[in-house]
């Protein structure tokens, strides 16, 4: 990962903003099955789902798979890291989605929705503030905020 420093002006003031890329190469295997890969982690075999092509095999995660568990993932490392940041005792965390294809506004078919359940549990009286946490996640998922995509999530909170 390198990181980038730029100059932008806002008025008068000149700020740095940093800028970090995340670099991933995808060959071709065979058929219509693809790694991706990062320098210096496991390789993820990719294929078109079954909705798509017949012949696929189902095991395999799809480019749509991926798009759901980044959001997801996003979403649930945003919020143990505010939990952490916050001390908010986290006892358990699932963050599912499903991402919704479609005909979009444009004509376009591509991905019209992301749904997400978060469910998180802590201890009695940190209710409140678990859910708080999570929609300060939100907020702030890089993923998230970078979706063109409605996205609704449904949040269950639990305490032990």
């Amino acid at each position: 990962m390198r990181h980038r420093a730029a100059r932008m002006t806002l008025g008068s003031m000149a700020t740095k903003t940093k800028e970090l890329r995340f670099p991933v190469t995808v060959e071709w295997r065979d058929g219509r099955t693809v790694c991706a890969r990062v320098a210096g982690k496991g390789t993820v075999a990719v294929t078109a789902p079954p909705e798509f092509d017949r012949d696929a095999d189902p095991s395999v995660w799809s480019p749509e798979d991926l798009f759901g568990a980044a959001a997801a993932a996003c979403l649930a490392v945003t919020i143990s890291g505010l939990a952490q940041r916050e001390e908010l005792p986290l006892l358990h965390l699932t963050v599912s989605a499903v991402g919704v294809v479609g005909r979009r506004d444009d004509g376009a078919f591509g991905f019209t929705k992301l749904e997400q359940r978060v469910e998180i549990e802590t201890r009695a009286g940190d209710e409140e503030h678990a859910r708080e946490l999570v929609e300060k996640a939100e907020k702030t998922c890089l993923v998230r905020v970078s979706l063109d995509v409605e996205v609704e999530t449904e949040i269950e909170v639990s305490a032990a």
